[in-house]
């Protein structure tokens, strides 16, 4: 016997999107924990997708400033230090998303489930020009040396692979109330980083960017159980954007030593 109960469909969470413009790499991250902060006070989520202007240097949280001396063709490159740990990223052709989930959504109570959600909606997407990405299964053993630099030359388990290549990657900050996941998808190679490929120079199939983001955020809809709603920063949240990158990201006491400006 079927329970009428059963055939109800489950309320689609209402979540903000936000399409950004290209912007620098301070305002990107002071947005991006902005975004949590709200989402951590309301109970709300969000989906924002953006760009970079200039192309910028990302450091995860718990690397040291120096260890951009080991990246040669980013040196040029203004640097910002993220509030998600991980691998460093050239941010500059790519699709770059934060997603910001309460704590009580059930996708943010395990770990792994917005990474699994998020990369395999995005492999699902690729599927319908024919192009073969995967999830890496297993993370890569760790060496005796040290890490690679960069974040795209590393394979963490969930990461989105186009044969030997990883075009997409993601990170995560969890605070108390809310989770912050945001990550790239390299679109194509940029001269600040010219032995990372992306999705148009080793897909055999040519596809153009915006039907890729269509068809992945209608996936991911799907995935994550979510409405989209259109949406942008209001007064309030630009104002404490605005703070976060003068205090913090745009700071070089925070993007080279990981420290606070004393306040005035």
């Amino acid at each position: 016997m079927v329970h009428h109960s059963s055939l109800i469909p489950h309320p689609l969470f209402p979540c903000r999107l936000l399409i950004d413009p290209p912007g620098d790499g301070a305002w990107n991250m002071a947005v991006d924990e902005t975004l949590l902060e709200w989402s951590a006070g309301s109970g709300g989520a969000a989906l924002r997708l953006y760009g970079w202007q200039p192309a910028t240097l990302s450091l995860g949280y718990f690397q040291r400033y120096t260890e951009r001396a080991r990246h040669a063709a980013s040196r040029e490159c203004p640097a910002v230090r993220r509030p998600s740990g991980g691998g460093a990223i050239v941010h500059d052709r790519e699709i770059t998303y934060s997603l910001v989930v309460p704590a009580g959504h059930a996708l943010a109570v395990r770990r792994r489930s917005l990474y699994e959600s998020v990369h395999r909606a995005l492999v699902d997407a690729l599927s319908q020009w024919r192009i073969a990405a995967t999830c890496c299964e297993s993370a890569a053993e760790a060496s005796a040396g040290p890490q690679p630099f960069l974040c795209f030359q590393r394979r963490t388990q969930g990461d989105v692979l186009l044969g030997q290549f990883k075009i997409a990657g993601s990170a995560q900050r969890r605070v108390r109330g809310a989770v912050l996941q945001h990550g790239s998808v390299l679109w194509a190679r940029s001269p600040a980083a010219p032995e990372l490929p992306g999705v148009s120079d080793v897909a055999a199939t040519a596809i153009a960017l915006e039907p890729l983001v269509a068809a992945w955020t209608e996936r991911l809809a799907r995935v994550l159980g979510m409405e989209w709603r259109a949406s942008a920063l209001c007064d309030q949240e630009r104002v404490r954007a605005d703070g976060l990158k003068a205090i913090r990201y745009a700071a070089a006491c925070w993007t080279e030593h990981r420290q606070r400006p004393a306040p005035d």
